[in-house]
């Protein structure tokens, strides 16, 4: 069984056993809560529901997202994955809605709720449930990368904060005679909204196309060096196209004396080392290194980083015969004029390279 297919159903297993644990725990929330009067108690019944759904999506987007390329779509549907994290985002941001109005009501005019001792057991150990569904869903999503299962098992433990409080709530009325149902409600639902929230966020932020996470980058490069003839890496991009599908491309420094056939025998080891340890296809193109010019490379380096948000230059090219001089140089995004931070460094090396065509192209750090 290949990668994707145990991810998919380790991602079904454990969305099946989230909607099993939720929907026990909601059945047996809403009993207590209605015989109870208590709004704290169903809508923490109402949130566990929202669970479960939750994971219904999960499950159906993870298989959505495995339907194979076609010519609409070449590069796959992965990310329907990050379109169902947020439908289950709206969802649960449509359950603390309701939750608020109906725990405003509550407030406006309370009703007295009638707790017992089978009440308080079934709540705390529905508090003991959330915590390790939580601990499990949270692990099992970082363990098969999926933001679905990740948001699921913050949510769970989330969930046992919640129901904890409304565990306070009721032995605070037992012993006290304190009415606290509807303001507990009221506090469940802004946390029911905040985590909402925070889903779309995030899952909108995963469609609009995210910084790559730094260790996965730092390990492509290193991967990339490690490969004999490539003397350094430079302009990594990757572009996602689901949790476990991404294509990028990447520059490899390389002596320039290497001619056409050993550069394509080092293309293809380089993608296929990064395919093979990352499953990700990279495009290599190469910046040709002369050891006599490595004085001129490092004056250029020099005068670039003087510059405010400059983090250094690579792919610097010198043709002497048509006197041409071109290089990349990196800014970080605390750099909005490029042009005139490009003309700055130009004038600046004009008297060093009296007659030559200087072209600088200000590039984007778009991987650490």
């Amino acid at each position: 069984m290949d990668t994707a297919n145990i991810r998919e159903k380790q991602i079904t297993r454990t969305s099946l056993i989230g909607i099993g644990a939720n929907l026990l725990l909601a059945v047996f929330k809403a009993a207590v809560g209605l015989l109870s009067s208590s709004i704290a108690i169903v809508l923490d019944a109402v949130n566990n529901l929202t669970d479960a759904m939750s994971s219904v999506i999960t499950i159906l987007g993870v298989k959505l997202a495995r339907r194979s390329p076609d010519d609409k779509h070449p590069f796959g549907y992965g990310r329907i994955e990050y379109f169902s994290a947020v439908l289950i985002a709206s969802i649960v941001l449509a359950a603390g809605t309701t939750s608020l109005v109906e725990s405003v009501k509550k407030i406006i005019h309370p009703e007295t709720p009638d707790y017992s001792v089978i009440t308080l057991i079934i709540v705390a150990v529905a508090v003991v449930v959330k915590l390790i569904l939580g601990r499990y869903v949270k692990a099992q999503g970082v363990k098969y990368n999926s933001e679905a299962l990740i948001a699921s098992g913050a949510d769970a433990s989330f969930d046992a904060v919640i129901s904890a409080s409304t565990l306070v709530g009721a032995l605070l009325n037992m012993l006290f005679g304190l009415n606290l149902d509807g303001w507990i409600g009221a506090v469940i639902s802004v946390f029911i909204l905040k985590a909402g929230l925070e889903m779309l966020l995030d899952s909108v932020s995963d469609i609009m196309g995210k910084r790559p996470d730094s260790e996965i980058s730092r390990e492509i490069k290193e991967t990339v060096n490690a490969i004999p003839g490539v003397l350094g890496s430079y302009d990594l991009i990757l572009h996602n196209y689901g949790p476990d599908s991404a294509i990028g491309s990447i520059h490899a420094e390389v002596s320039a004396d290497m001619d056409g056939r050993s550069l394509h025998r080092l293309t293809k080891a380089i993608q296929n080392a990064v395919l093979e340890k990352f499953h990700i296809f990279l495009t290599v193109g190469f910046y040709a290194v002369d050891p006599a010019r490595q004085a001129d490379y490092e004056k250029i380096n020099a005068a670039a980083r003087k510059h405010p948000g400059v983090l250094g230059t690579h792919g610097v090219y010198f043709d002497d015969e048509q006197k041409l001089l071109s290089f990349d140089a990196v800014t970080d995004f605390t750099v909005h004029d490029k042009q005139g931070l490009c003309e700055a460094l130009r004038a600046e090396l004009d008297p060093l390279y009296p007659g030559y065509t200087i072209t600088i192209n200000c590039d984007t750090n778009y991987t650490d």
